[in-house]
């Protein structure tokens, strides 16, 4: 499952936010981490380029200590990793590094060095996630109670919310899910949102379209409750504490979000893609809503094969060299 896991960090404590639960994720699924740190290439002319070599020096010396001291407690918490210092662009840089060293997991910030922003994510953080091929974990850099000082003594997930659609790629997410609830003692939320069919009138519904719209919602009720029940009965969730949760709401999003705040979530898990996820784009609309508006960590773990296509630009920014 994640047994590479690559922590991309920039020396802020925004980004270190990160680290608790690269221990917490390490821990759960005996995986090495990659402790990667992105030295920005900057455009000098020649008769700068002797004081950039210098400042180069300067920077890698600070951010290979400053990896060293995180891998120092890593190890203390018995945790396996490894540092890399690379310069290149940074967005750029991270996905390709994953990519090329088959990384399973890569765990970000919301925000780093540049500071909070209104939006949900940092722009570098977005130029990430939306290259990535691979399963992300993103943690917020504005929650509160965790700090990058505590590494695994306090931070347990207890509280793991699953949305489900009925579809098998929305069920990608279970193995992992399961294993993560085996290792925290968590509770696992199994949730389908059964939403009201939409009607496009110019006037109010009649009768006849309240008991269409009525009829369905009641039918995929059944459906739903059914399926949730047979879900929960599987073998590999015995064993667990699993919560199944039928909502009829006529905003699928906003009904997973309140059920986050009203039921203390401690993590949103889903698959990239459900029921109606396309092809051509790495998330589907509830992964891009939570990414973009979640309040928790989020984890997404990605059901499409990785495209051979990013293997020509390894080979050709390779050279963008891991000094």
């Amino acid at each position: 499952m994640f047994d590479t896991i690559l922590a991309p960090l920039d020396g802020s404590q925004l980004a270190d936010c990160v680290l608790p639960h690269v221990i917490a994720i390490a821990h759960s699924f005996d995986s090495e981490v990659t402790l990667l740190r992105m030295l920005e290439k900057t455009q000098a002319g020649t008769s700068a380029q002797l004081f950039d070599l210098v400042n180069w020096q300067i920077n890698k010396t600070r951010a290979t200590l400053y990896l060293e001291k995180i891998k120092a407690r890593f190890q203390r918490e018995k945790t396996r990793a490894q540092t890399a210092v690379i310069e290149g662009l940074v967005a750029d840089g991270i996905t390709e590094y994953a990519h090329s060293h088959g990384i399973k997991l890569i765990v970000l910030s919301s925000h780093g060095r540049n500071g909070l922003t209104r939006w949900g994510i940092s722009s570098i953080t977005q130029k990430i996630i939306m290259s990535a091929q691979t399963s992300l974990l993103i943690v917020r850099a504005h929650q509160d109670g965790i700090h990058s000082d505590e590494l695994s003594e306090r931070l347990l997930y207890k509280r793991i919310l699953v949305p489900l659609d009925g579809s098998q790629r929305a069920e990608n997410v279970l193995p992992i899910v399961t294993q993560l609830a085996q290792f925290h003692r968590a509770q696992i939320h199994l949730v389908q949102i059964i939403q009201t069919p939409e009607m496009a009138r110019q006037m109010p519904p009649t009768r006849e379209d309240i008991d269409l719209s009525n009829r369905i919602v009641s039918r995929n009720q059944e459906e739903a409750g059914r399926y949730l029940e047979q879900l929960k009965s599987r073998s590999f969730l015995e064993g667990l504490s699993i919560q199944i949760h039928l909502i009829t709401s006529d905003n699928t999003a906003v009904a997973l979000h309140q059920f986050v705040d009203q039921e203390n979530i401690d993590m949103v898990a889903l698959s990239a893609h459900g029921y109606s996820g396309i092809h051509q784009w790495p998330y589907g609309s509830m992964a891009n809503n939570f990414v973009q508006y979640g309040k928790v960590p989020l984890l997404i773990v990605q059901d499409l094969p990785a495209k051979p296509d990013l293997a020509s630009s390894d080979t050709q920014s390779g050279n963008r060299a891991e000094r």
